[in-house]
């Protein structure tokens, strides 16, 4: 079969293709063909060793697929030769096949095309998580979203809305600020593309929520944390997501003076301990799909061959909504 694959630690451009043999699905696995593998940050972190998991190279990047069930490994129960799935994989979904646990895999509807299907698992899942696990968002609360047109962000946006939330985007164009408005938000905050005034940050997200946000959704981290945790209202939730802009130190006493939370939200350990949950979670995120609620943002498509492109689009924050690399 024919991989992208890392053989040496780097960035995007240290991928090339090259060919691996067919992997044998072990027990509780199942081999899948690839039809769509998402582009995450994560595909960022794993190729440069700076994940937290480090594959025995060479491997092939890509955690989120969508394809066929071509074979079945021992003791698998629940899914058969040829069914559509969607499938979370750590890494190797940039390839032609791939394996998945059983656990890891959900049943994708026929109406479900195989591209949406790959977008849903990773960045939806998440922030699903997020805000219903974790959050426990209502309906009338009011959710800020740090980096709104990106794929986790989007998807937040789709949610908040979709659970009837009062959603404010932050994001730093206004290209993005329109994409954030399409996707659900009801106002938007267009912040700096560097955070070189920390106290004019706040005043401009404090002036965007003047009764402070019930919920902030952080996929963006760096000088961008402390001035959103300053916007924050009594009691509020902060979602800590991602470090897009790099990892934050805000001073703990604002969780102090604010009586907030500040939560940390690592989607994949969790559903390595809540199997049962991850189903569930996603049959509710295919339901808010067939009903229009949500609906992934696929900004590009690129071929297996040109997945270091992708993957470089997300690492220079350059990427709206989902990359998906067919294979």
């Amino acid at each position: 079969m024919k991989a992208l694959l890392s053989s040496v630690p780097g960035g995007p451009e240290s991928l090339a293709i090259g060919e691996r043999p067919d992997p044998v699905p072990g027990v509780g696995e199942v081999r899948l063909a690839v039809r769509a593998c998402a582009i995450n940050y994560p595909d960022v972190l794993i190729i440069e060793d700076r994940y937290q998991f480090k594959p025995e190279r060479p491997f092939s990047p890509g955690v989120e697929v969508s394809g066929i069930v071509e074979a079945l490994g021992p003791d698998v129960d629940g899914l058969t030769v040829g069914q559509r799935v969607i499938a979370s994989v750590g890494w190797g979904g940039l390839a032609e096949k791939v394996n998945a646990e059983v656990g890891k895999c959900v049943s994708m509807p026929d109406d479900v095309p195989f591209d949406v299907g790959a977008s849903l698992l990773v960045t939806y899942g998440t922030s699903y998580h997020a805000l219903v696990d974790k959050a426990a968002i209502a309906p009338g609360e009011t959710l800020f979203v740090l980096g709104a047109s990106g794929g986790v962000g989007l998807a937040a946006v789709e949610i908040g809305r979709a659970l009837g939330a009062r959603v404010v985007a932050g994001v730093s164009t206004p290209e993005k600020a329109e994409i954030a408005r399409a996707a659900g938000a009801s106002d938007v905050v267009i912040y700096p593309t560097t955070p070189d005034d920390p106290r004019a940050l706040a005043a401009l997200f404090k002036s965007a929520l003047p009764s402070g946000a019930d919920v902030i959704y952080d996929a963006v981290g760096g000088g961008y944390a402390e001035p959103a945790l300053r916007s924050i209202a009594w009691e509020g939730r902060y979602l800590v997501i991602g470090f897009a802009a790099g990892i934050p130190a805000p001073p703990f006493n604002l969780a102090l003076l604010k009586g907030c939370s500040i939560i940390g939200i690592f989607w994949g350990a969790w559903l390595e301990r809540n199997a049962g949950q991850h189903q569930h979670n996603n049959q509710a995120l295919l339901q808010m799909y067939r009903d229009g609620l949500i609906k992934p943002l696929i900004s590009e498509r690129f071929p297996l061959e040109r997945g270091g492109e992708a993957i470089r689009r997300l690492a220079d924050r350059k990427a709206v909504g989902k990359l998906i690399v067919i294979p």
